[in-house]
């Protein structure tokens, strides 16, 4: 699975109290079990929730192809929320 992200924006998560990590190490959400459902359709994104370091994140991605294939561009994150914690221990 390829990754791709704003580098200047992952920054500006990492450098947010309250988020205080960026896309590098959000990746390690697809690393382990995860919820996923899709967030909108206008554009498609989708919502990921799963661990990172001993925290649940919550990360939106859109699926992008490019002439090497598949991709998964990471838009932003954020610590889930407690619904979204739910949802998490409810399905995965």
């Amino acid at each position: 699975m390829r990754f791709q992200f704003g580098k200047t924006k992952s920054e500006a998560l990492r450098r947010n109290p309250n988020r205080a990590i960026g896309f590098e190490e959000a990746q390690e959400v697809f690393t382990r079990p995860y919820y996923l459902d899709q967030r909108s359709d206008s554009p498609e994104q989708f919502r990921a929730i799963g661990w990172v370091g001993g925290r649940l994140f919550t990360v939106i991605f859109e699926i992008r192809e490019d002439r090497m294939g598949e991709f998964w561009r990471l838009v932003t994150l954020w610590r889930s929320t407690r619904e979204e914690r739910k949802l998490y221990e409810a399905n995965s």
